[in-house]
C-alpha cells in the first residue's frame, strides 16, 4: 500500500509504474537480446517477478500493459495473477530493434563493430544500432503510448497503470517524459530486472513527477522507500 503522507496534497493522479522483465537464461553476459531473440525467464527471473508481485500486493492496478515478448509477458502475468485485470500486449513497449547486433554480447559488438559502437556510445538517440532502430524512433513510439494513457486518464479520478518493458525502451520512455535530453537516456537512467520506477501526473500539461527510479529493494530483501 502507499503511505498516505506521500499523497497528502495531491488532486486526481495518474500513476504509471514502470518495470523491466526478470532475469533470463541469456542475460549473462550482458547481451543485446532485442526483439528477435527468444528469451524466457530463468528461475531467478521468476523469483524476481514474484518479489515485485508481492511488493505490489494491495496496490490497485487498473491496467497492466506489457511488451509482447516472452520475458516481459511472463513477468506481467506473474504480477497479474490473482487480480481482476488482464495483461494487455502493446508493440510500443517492445525492446529496441538492434539489427545485426541482436544476440551479440556487448563485448562482441564492441569488438566486431568498433566504429559503430563508438557512434552509438556517443549519441544513441540518432545512431541506428546494428542498422536497426535509434533512440529517437523508440522514444516516439513509446511516447505515443504515454499520450494514450494520459487521454485514458484525462485528469478524472485516480488511475494506476503498470508498464512492463525492457532496459532500453524504458530508459527512452523516462527520458522522453521527464525532459532529459534523449542522447543521455543510457547515461542518466538505469533499469535493472523487475525494478520499480514510478511516474505521477497531476496535470495533463505539466509533465510527470519522477517519484521513484530503479528501486530493487523487493528483490534484495531490503527496505527502500515509501512504496511497499
Amino acid at each position: 500500500m502507499f503511505l498516505a503522507s506521500a499523497y497528502r496534497y495531491r488532486g486526481h493522479v495518474l500513476t504509471v509504474l514502470l518495470t523491466r522483465h526478470g532475469h533470463t537464461a541469456l542475460s549473462e553476459p550482458d547481451t543485446y537480446l532485442g526483439r528477435r531473440i527468444v528469451a524466457s525467464l530463468s528461475d531467478e527471473g521468476r523469483r524476481e517477478a514474484q518479489a515485485l508481485a508481492d511488493r505490489l500486493t494491495g496496490v490497485p492496478l487498473d491496467r497492466i500493459i506489457s511488451s509482447p515478448l516472452d520475458r516481459t509477458r511472463e513477468t506481467a502475468e506473474a504480477i497479474a495473477a490473482g487480480r481482476d485485470v488482464s495483461v494487455e500486449l502493446d508493440e510500443r513497449l517492445i525492446e529496441f530493434d538492434y539489427g545485426s547486433w541482436e544476440g551479440l554480447t556487448v563485448a562482441q559488438a564492441q569488438e566486431r563493430f568498433p566504429d559503430q559502437f563508438a557512434l552509438y556510445d556517443a549519441n544513441p538517440a540518432i545512431h541506428h544500432v546494428g542498422g536497426g532502430e535509434n533512440g529517437e524512433q523508440a522514444a516516439k513510439r513509446v511516447s505515443a503510448l504515454v499520450d494514450d494513457l494520459l487521454s485514458w486518464w484525462a485528469g478524472e479520478g485516480d488511475r494506476t497503470c503498470l508498464l512492463v518493458g525492457h532496459s532500453s525502451i524504458n530508459r527512452a520512455l523516462l527520458a522522453a517524459t521527464t525532459g532529459v535530453p534523449l542522447p543521455d537516456y543510457r547515461r542518466r537512467f538505469l533499469q535493472d530486472f523487475t525494478n520499480l520506477s514510478v511516474l505521477t501526473w497531476e496535470d495533463l500539461d505539466q509533465g510527470p513527477l519522477l517519484v521513484l527510479l530503479n528501486d530493487v529493494s523487493h528483490v534484495r530483501g531490503t527496505t527502500g522507500n515509501t512504496w511497499s
